[in-house]
């Protein structure tokens, strides 16, 4: 059956020619306008290379931070306390007087021994006054008086031994003469001994002068170094036995890391490395060395005992406080570095933004170590690429427009 086509007519024809026009006309305008539209969502961000460089290797530990020096301090003697100007937490300075007793016996007993050195200087003959207790034992008083005895007695016995040799005295004449020089030599010595034994007393004397002094200061407690105070555990007006504490003084300056090295790592460290700390809740890092390494490995959990010397001055850093540190066995390690800004890390997994084609491409990559601002890239990207840095809020396929390097 043949059907009928209806004619085009020069009217209806001009007709389908505009409304093909308008048709076409509408959507070139709706391809341009997409266009802007896309172009004008694009995020400006900057980038930065992914490129090799080097890094520390470390091994991290954690660890106890101790004092350096600690020192429980009491008085060597006993007594009422008079003074004490410190407190928890007080700063001291080396020699600077921590407490003080009661000193009125103490200044009695140097007046005392002071008085028995000077007699005793008296009796050898020697000024009152003085640091020099040398003396000559003959010539001393007692020790002349007695020589003088010796010499008359020598003379006479001499005498008689001539006079009884020539028939001209006696024997019992020189016998008694022979007994009188016996007896002098006799007194003579014993004036030498005396003075020694005077010397021995004087010198007795100058000991208990200088253990009086010495118990004197001794009412006076000083710090043996700068530190703070740590606790004090008495009050004043009490009285105190020789040794009671009375202040315990930590030096917070240095301190000491003790941490405890895997045995698969302990091979690495060396007296001497340098070591970084950190403090839960402080981006600050303190530095220090290994200062002592255990000479064996613990058979209880088979690790490394590591002390290491922690410089913190200011004083930040508190004895007692739990630490993280890295301890720096090996310098100048090649690896891929990756700015730590462009790491996004979301539920254990860490992703970076790569530029192509003026997209963001979402890339995954696993990290090492860290240096400073840069993380080591161990797998995911080969180097070259241009990373997006501070991604924010940048989602895959987002459109993006580079600013900056």
């Amino acid at each position: 059956m043949v059907r009928n086509v209806p004619r085009l007519t020069p009217h209806s024809a001009a007709a389908a020619l505009l409304l093909a026009g308008l048709l076409t006309g509408g959507c070139s305008g709706s391809t341009a306008s997409a266009s802007a539209e896309t172009a004008s969502d694009a995020v400006e961000v900057q980038v930065a290379p992914v490129a090799p460089g080097y890094l520390s290797r470390t091994v991290t530990v954690s660890g106890t931070l101790a004092a350096e020096q600690q020192a429980v301090l009491g008085f060597r003697v006993a007594g009422r306390l008079t003074d004490l100007p410190i407190d928890l937490g007080t700063v001291v300075a080396a020699g600077q007087p921590l407490a003080r007793l009661e000193q009125i016996d103490f200044a009695l007993r140097v007046s005392q021994a002071e008085a028995a050195l000077r007699q005793a200087r008296a009796r050898l003959g020697l000024p009152d006054t003085g640091d020099d207790d040398r003396v000559e034992p003959e010539a001393t008083a007692i020790v002349r008086q007695q020589r003088a005895v010796l010499d008359e007695a020598t003379l006479v016995a001499e005498r008689l031994r001539a006079f009884h040799a020539r028939g001209i005295s006696s024997k019992a004449d020189l016998e008694s003469a022979e007994a009188a020089l016996k007896v002098a030599e006799s007194r003579h010595q014993d004036a030498l001994e005396e003075v020694r034994n005077r010397q021995a007393v004087l010198a007795q004397r100058r000991a208990e002068l200088a253990l009086a002094r010495e118990q004197l200061a001794s009412t006076v407690l000083t710090a043996p170094f700068d530190g703070h105070i740590l606790n004090r555990p008495v009050e004043l007006g009490q009285y105190l036995q020789a040794g009671a504490p009375v202040a315990t003084i930590v030096r917070v300056d240095l301190l000491r890391l003790r941490a405890e090295v895997p045995e698969r790592e302990a091979g690495l460290v060396r007296v001497g490395q340098p070591v970084r700390v950190a403090l839960e809740g402080d981006t600050r890092i303190y530095g220090g060395e290994i200062a002592r390494l255990s000479p064996a490995i613990s058979s209880n959990n088979r690790t490394l005992l590591v002390e290491a010397a922690i410089r913190n001055d200011p004083p930040v850093l508190r004895p007692g406080a739990f630490v993280r540190a890295e301890i720096v066995v090996q310098t100048d390690v090649q690896a891929l570095l990756v700015p730590a800004g462009a790491v996004v890390s979301f539920a254990g997994v860490d992703k970076v933004f790569v530029v192509e084609d003026g997209k963001a491409v979402e890339q995954r990559v696993t990290l090492g170590r860290r240096e400073g601002d840069a993380r080591e890239v161990l797998d995911g990207l080969a180097g070259g690429e241009q990373v997006v840095l501070q991604p924010g809020t940048l989602v895959a396929g987002q459109s993006v427009h580079v600013t900056g390097r």
